[in-house]
């Protein structure tokens, strides 16, 4: 399990946006989960500069409450 970044908000098209901690960029499809190990969702797309990249991520249910400032982790599979 990695930390992926903080939600900064969700997008119109109802994707999570977070900011990228530390690299290596995780793959499409990756699962992430919050520190629960709850699955939140997947990596759906990776965007914006090369250094500071933003991670946009397709929830997989409803979220409780609002997800703007929740720490996200990579599922990271051995």
């Amino acid at each position: 399990m990695r930390r992926l970044g903080k939600v900064l908000h969700l997008s119109k098209s109802g994707n999570l946006i977070l900011r990228l901690d530390q690299t290596p960029v995780p793959p499409i499809g990756a699962q992430v989960c919050d520190y629960k190990l709850r699955q939140v969702g997947a990596v759906n797309n990776v965007l914006g500069p090369v250094k500071s990249p933003y991670v946009s991520v397709k929830p997989a249910a409803n979220l409780d409450g609002t997800p703007a400032g929740r720490v996200l982790y990579l599922v990271e599979k051995d």
